[in-house]
């Protein structure tokens, strides 16, 4: 299914951007911020994802529980989401109800109400979440690894906030970090779908976010760009029945012209039921349940890591496996048959993608949030067949070294020991 991809650059900074897809009946809308956790001072940590729950409690037009009647009758697949790097909401509905969508969207995300008494309530469901989480191995391992990967950094920091933190958001303060970056030189807005792009322009133009934006500082933030560490940590939880691991590296940014060859490594170590440590470790041996590995990519940095769960007395031999795989792809043991099976998954994933208009919309704003342009499908393609094995090689022998690995665990972890040594790839 071909891209019909048009975008507007308004003059107060938005980005609009609309793919029309012919022949389907849905349209998806995305209305991304280019506003994270990232962006947040130590003492506001997790006012971003504060200030995403405090826009469903109601606006000058709308109650909360209106809100989420006129949500259910979109179709009631209205999502939010707060990363790092960004802040986004995205709904999907069928096509003769993009304007309500947008209606309800704009106003929920220009004016809402964030008074105290639900920002207090709303502190105690959030406080919530964090218990939730911290009574997850996975997510608390997540929490722990990311922590000590970027110490004294903001991408280390929960996206949550603390308690404490979050206790202290009162309606003034939540109201003016809302004024000063929920704005809308700070807005991409994308849509895929049976959608019109006039149509879309339409709505922006006579919407609030066409408003004059009232005293806050239009200059581009300048983020630190972080230092990553090499911690090796050992939480031991006797109440676990298995012991969950991660272990990481460094690896380019999302702006980097060698993501495809990142991305593709990390799928051939543990990308799929063919990867090389799910075949290992569960396949051959049956040490877990699962494995794998994924690429994160930041703008300005990113990480590979390798995660999975098993039983205490297996953490030792899926080890030295896993430092087994690292040092084989560092001496350059991809063969062309496996890297043209990667390239064959991920091409498959990406066109497949292409019949979806949620998915279509949020490609449409990562290329924007991340690039500040369109990647075309056959840029992308094009950048994935391009990648060699001395390419899977370069980045294995940079950035797959004992002094740059990881490692953090989370169990039952009496009898096991973790040392440096242990990392040796023999480079």
């Amino acid at each position: 299914m071909k891209e019909d991809i048009q975008e507007t650059r308004l003059d107060n900074g938005m980005v609009v951007l609309t793919d029309r897809m012919s022949g389907v009946r849905s349209a998806t809308l995305g209305l991304f911020y280019r506003i994270g956790s990232r962006n947040e001072p130590d003492e506001l940590n997790g006012i971003t994802h504060f200030i995403e729950h405090c826009v469903f409690k109601g606006t000058t037009r709308r109650t909360a529980l209106e809100i989420a009647i006129e949500q259910d009758r979109l179709g009631g697949n209205l999502e939010a989401f707060t990363t790092h790097e960004e802040t986004g909401f995205v709904i999907k509905v069928i096509d003769d109800r993009l304007e309500a969508a947008f209606d309800l969207l704009s106003d929920m995300l220009t004016d809402p109400r964030l008074n105290d008494e639900d920002l207090v309530n709303e502190q105690r469901v959030i406080i919530e979440e964090m218990k939730m989480n911290e009574d997850s191995p996975e997510d608390l391992l997540s929490d722990i690894f990311q922590r000590e990967f970027f110490p004294g950094h903001p991408l280390g920091l929960n996206i949550t906030g603390t308690p404490e933190t979050v206790r202290s958001f009162s309606s003034e303060l939540t109201r003016r970090y809302h004024d000063q970056n929920f704005r809308s030189g700070n807005l991409v807005i994308a849509a895929a779908g049976n959608v019109e792009h006039e149509l879309l322009l339409d709505l922006v133009r006579s919407s609030n976010f066409s408003r004059p934006h009232v005293a806050t500082d239009q200059r581009k933030q300048e983020l630190p760009t972080p230092t990553t560490a090499a911690p090796i940590s050992a939480n031991h939880r006797e109440d676990l029945e298995q012991v969950h691991f991660v272990f990481a590296t460094p690896t380019v940014s999302g702006h980097d012209p060698r993501r495809y060859a990142a991305d593709l490594l990390a799928n051939i170590l543990g990308g799929g039921s063919a990867s090389r440590l799910w075949q290992k470790v569960r396949e051959e041996r049956g040490l877990t349940y699962s494995i794998g590995a994924g690429a994160v990519m930041f703008r300005d940095c990113g990480f590979l890591s390798i995660s999975g769960s098993a039983s205490p007395e297996h953490l030792n031999e899926i080890t030295d496996l896993v430092t087994a795989e690292l040092r084989s792809l560092v001496g350059n043991k991809v063969s062309d048959e496996e890297l043209q099976l990667q390239k064959d998954q991920a091409r498959a994933a990406i066109l497949l993608a292409l019949e979806d208009s949620a998915s279509r919309a949020a490609s449409l704003a990562q290329s924007e949030l991340t690039h500040g342009r369109q990647i075309r499908v056959e840029e992308t393609l094009s950048g994935i067949d391009a990648v060699t094995l001395n390419d899977i090689q370069d980045i294995a022998a940079e950035y797959f070294r004992a002094e740059k690995i990881a490692f953090a665990a989370l169990g039952d972890l009496g009898g096991f020991t973790m040392g440096r040594e242990r990392l040796d790839l023999g480079n």
